[in-house]
């Protein structure tokens, strides 16, 4: 098992399988931030920011292609994205994270789906991902939006961990969107992932 450092990008040796977590809204913790650092919302401009960070940490080959999915899945109806943004700046105001407070297609209706929680990793280790996770979860909460699901994998694993400790589960076999739940490829794969003590409990967390 290898441990990853704070700052550290993903690993992406680690095998791309679905995980599909689900939570409800209730009991988010309190916001705490490092010294300077403050959560907003969206800001025009903040795309590029976010397609800096998404580009370095290698969700997508380059700047443009996340650019572009940005203003195609977010910007091109600017009343539904309001609101649902929140960004991470650091003292110096450089975005550092953000995370989306979204709605995905679920059946005929759909579903509350946190997407793309992303802290720059120059930044991270201060607890700026949990923030946004939270502050997140409060915005499905005043829209009365629940419960929430999450679709990740197991080469964010601190992000599973994170989500676990918020109250997420693993579902062995609910989804949303187009995702196939690959639960027990999953919880295989994060059993050389995770220390024992953490994977046993994430095991034990999860949900028919």
């Amino acid at each position: 098992m290898r441990i990853k450092r704070c700052g550290e990008l993903p690993d992406r040796t680690i095998p791309f399988v679905n995980v599909i977590m689900k939570g409800d809204c209730t009991g988010a913790s309190e916001i705490r931030l490092p010294q300077g650092y403050a959560l907003r919302g969206y800001w025009q401009g903040d795309e590029r920011a976010w397609a800096r960070m998404e580009h370095l940490i290698g969700d997508f080959d380059s700047e443009p292609e996340a650019l572009e999915y940005f203003e195609r899945t977010y910007l091109a109806d600017p009343g539904a994205f309001a609101g649902r943004m929140t960004v991470a700046a650091a003292p110096s105001d450089e975005v550092v994270g953000a995370c989306i407070a979204w709605r995905d297609v679920r059946g005929k209706g759909s579903v509350a789906s946190l997407h793309w929680l992303i802290v720059d990793p120059a930044h991270q280790g201060q607890g700026i991902g949990r923030a946004l996770a939270v502050r997140t979860m409060q915005i499905f909460e005043q829209l009365g939006e629940r419960p929430v699901y999450i679709h990740t994998q197991p080469w964010s694993d601190k992000a599973i961990l994170l989500y676990d400790s918020l109250g997420f589960c693993m579902q062995r076999t609910d989804t949303f969107a187009a995702y196939e739940n690959q639960y027990a490829r999953a919880i295989e794969v994060l059993r050389g992932v995770l220390p024992q003590e953490d994977w046993l409990r994430l095991q034990a967390h999860s949900e028919a």
